[in-house]
């Protein structure tokens, strides 16, 4: 069972204090004062056009409404939280769950991949509703590089609504000879959002199922939303993605929309991972597919709205880059707060911290002084096994179920 995490931004009185017209979304001094924690104004009135995205995010995205670009940054941190907390070495969590040295290790088919969040009542009230966020982590380990592979399409549900069968087996598979991976991804999910919806529904109170993640992540929150959407169809779902991947077909798409679920999608233009997995499949291997079948019901195609950043807008980054600097959430979520419009140079009064780019990469110019690949968890990990004898070893586990469950 899940323990619901709950979240809440504090914010400097000077930022709080920030009003904004609708000038200030063109040239406005308001526009240029982009925190990257949500303001104390109270949006709820605004949540269904901004938040749910109920007119598809229209005139909202060039230029970049401030208060939306402020939601999209908090989602991403989200899922940036994934990966930091994600203990490579273990395939669990770093902040939840540690292995006792006299039981079994941490299953080698499980990999802890996400969390479950819900919002505070202050945040609720802000924002209109109570809020559960699932946040899906990317891809780290070498088993979910494998899968992500797998770019053949494989029927779900009724008609010829496909996705990626890697995607599919990522968040359906499970193992009953393994303890940590008796229900799968969906199945702990799906139980733990259809408990908070009722209990909060119960209190009269309105809900909403925010699903974020990065790369896989992207890809397991729209596989999320569909499932969600077919189970709770009265529960307004978004979806807000950072360089994921193509997922299904056409018909995934249309069923996804005629479900109501909203999807934005932040993609950098020179990230390759949005194009995938059509980008293996040569025009001529599409020519023929269309041939033979007739149809374009086993071709790929990316879901819902999108908002292109570019890496050559920020002035702090360097002019060459590789793929997996493109890919990279942290410069992502830098690329987002300071865009302002397509054809408009990146924003002065960007507020995320610039240093966190190099967090893991080497991205940001020298002049700046900032060490690259500068993050790491305290001692790497390491910790004093007892005080007697001294020795440093890896962070153990607690090997007790009834405490806290993991993906």
């Amino acid at each position: 069972m899940w323990a619901p995490i709950t979240w809440k931004h504090e914010v400097p009185k000077s930022v709080a204090s920030l009003k904004y017209t609708a000038s200030d979304l063109v040239d406005g001094p308001g526009y240029y004062m982009t925190p990257t924690r949500s303001l104390e104004e109270n949006m709820s009135n605004k949540w269904h056009e901004l938040h749910a995205g109920s007119s598809k995010w229209e005139h909202l995205l060039d230029p970049l409404h401030p208060w939306l670009r402020r939601e999209i940054v908090k989602y991403g941190e989200f899922a940036q939280a994934t990966y930091d907390a994600f203990n490579n070495d273990s395939g669990n969590c770093l902040h939840y769950l540690e292995r006792s040295q006299f039981t079994q290790t941490w299953s080698k088919d499980s990999n802890w991949i996400g969390f479950v969040a819900v919002s505070t009542d202050d945040e609720s009230q802000r924002i209109g509703r109570r809020d559960i966020v699932m946040a899906w982590r990317g891809t780290v380990a070498v088993s979910e590089w494998v899968l992500d592979f797998e770019a053949k399409l494989q029927h779900i549900g009724e008609g010829d609504v496909m996705v990626e069968y890697g995607f599919h087996k990522i968040y359906r598979s499970k193992s009953e000879s393994t303890r940590f991976n008796k229900f799968s991804a969906s199945e702990q999910v799906m139980e733990e959002v259809k408990n908070l919806v009722k209990f909060y529904g119960e209190r009269g109170e309105e809900v909403s199922f925010t699903i974020t993640g990065h790369s896989l992540g992207g890809a397991l929150a729209l596989l999320n939303a569909y499932e969600a959407a077919a189970t709770l169809p009265d529960l307004p779902i978004t979806v807000i993605s950072f360089g994921a991947p193509q997922v299904g077909n056409i018909a995934f798409r249309d069923k996804i929309d005629e479900m109501k679920v909203r999807t934005l999608r932040i993609v950098v233009k020179q990230d390759i991972v949005p194009t995938l997995p059509e980008k293996f499949m040569s025009t001529k291997i599409l020519q023929r597919l269309l041939s033979l079948t007739g149809t374009r019901k086993w071709v790929y195609t990316h879901v819902g709205e999108e908002l292109a950043l570019d890496m050559t807008s920020s002035p702090y980054l360097k002019r060459k880059f590789s793929y997996k600097d493109c890919h990279n959430l942290e410069i992502y979520l830098h690329l987002l707060d300071g865009f302002h419009r397509e054809d408009s140079s990146f924003q002065k009064g960007a507020r995320r911290d610039i240093a966190l780019v190099n967090k893991n990469s080497g991205m940001l110019i020298e002049e700046l002084g900032i060490p690259e690949n500068w993050y790491q968890v305290p001692n790497k990990g390491l910790m004093i096994f007892n005080s007697t004898s001294g020795r440093w070893v890896k962070r153990s586990r607690v090997d007790q179920e009834d405490i806290f469950s993991s993906i």
